[in-house]
């Protein structure tokens, strides 16, 4: 599991998080620029989530220690909006001692509230917690905005085969709440919500729906799962290998589908995701450009138009490695799979 957000406090105190200007002009097929080439202002995030509440879009990221957000207009110009949290709620202090940070957000719209999903956790183990926080409402201006803590969703300890970390809410078809998880250890797991309160009943057993068997002498990275209903299947995103090195990450994303959200999730060649299987989506420039580096902790989010936008993170070797807000329209082909416009 990597400390996510210690690296995000290395690059503040080196001065590398203030706003960029324009990307690269890439292009797609009709020759117009990609939205990746057309953003600006302050795209420093790591392991965004993105929604719309209005006319604004908001990002939730990993950026400092207390979760940072990024607002929008018309998905271009970013400007830094602030954190949701002032500080590490009390709980989590207590139930992740040593903990320094918060990380890996997940934002929904349910039931008339917002659902800020979050993780806490320290280097290397496994003791590790996610907790909750609501809105009613994302705009600070708005008549009941404010975030409150609910505290505690779901942990693990060095008793669990897995790391609590990394969450994703979704709902499935017949509207039952689920919550997936996972960074390293066994891969990704997913629990079933109270949809009351949005947390893992005591002594749920969660479905493993993930994982990479690790080679000898090595582990085999897999965390930030993202399911996407889309239809009749549910896609799940995961990142394999490493983030968090900069231009020297090797994060890469990859996408699979299963007719049940409980799985079995599939690539498109019929690997299977619990044996490191699944699709590439989100790959690193190429060779000859080398410029984007390490791209995934992929969320998405389907606008009013219907279109559906991946967001994620890539360090970009022309800022210093900064970890950089990418979002790439999705199009999904004749055979209902998804690829990324990037």
């Amino acid at each position: 599991m990597i400390r996510k957000f210690s690296f995000l406090l290395g690059l503040a105190a080196l001065g590398l998080t203030g706003s960029v200007g324009a990307q690269e002009r890439p292009t797609q097929a009709d020759g117009a620029p990609t939205l990746n080439a057309q953003m600006s202002g302050d795209l420093v995030v790591h392991d965004p989530v993105i929604i719309r509440e209005g006319d604004t879009y908001y990002v939730f990221s990993t950026v400092g220690r207390y979760v940072g957000i990024k607002t929008s207009k018309d998905l271009k110009t970013w400007k830094d909006a602030g954190s949701v949290f002032a500080e590490i709620p009390a709980w989590a202090r207590q139930a992740v001692p040593g903990t320094e940070g918060i990380w890996a957000p997940d934002i929904s719209y349910v039931n008339g509230e917002y659902r800020l999903y979050y993780s806490v956790s320290t280097f290397g183990s496994n003791r590790s917690a996610i907790g909750l926080a609501t809105s009613k409402t994302l705009d600070p201006k708005a008549k009941g905005y404010g975030w409150k803590d609910q505290g505690l969703v779901v942990m693990s300890t060095h008793d669990d085969d897995f790391n609590a970390i990394d969450p994703n809410f979704v709902q499935d078809d017949q509207g039952r709440q689920w919550l997936s998880l996972g960074s390293f250890w066994s891969g990704i797991k997913l629990f079933p919500l109270d949809p009351k309160t949005g947390k893992v009943a005591p002594g749920t057993e969660p479905y493993a729906i993930a994982r990479r068997p690790a080679p000898a002498g090595g582990p085999a990275p897999i965390e930030a799962p993202f399911i996407i209903p889309h239809g009749g299947w549910y896609y799940l995103i995961a990142s394999y290998d490493y983030c968090c090195k900069g231009v020297n990450s090797t994060y890469y994303t990859v996408v699979s589908r299963a007719k049940k959200i409980t799985g079995p999730y599939k690539g498109k060649d019929g690997s299977d995701m619990m044996q490191g299987g699944g699709t590439i989506l989100l790959r690193a420039d190429l060779e000859e450009k080398q410029r984007f580096r390490g791209p995934g902790h992929a969320g998405a989010f389907t606008d009013k138009d219907g279109t559906t936008y991946l967001v994620y993170h890539a360090y970009d070797k022309e800022a210093e490695g900064r970890p950089t807000l990418r979002i790439a329209p999705i199009v999904w082909g004749a055979d209902g799979w998804p690829a990324a416009q990037y």
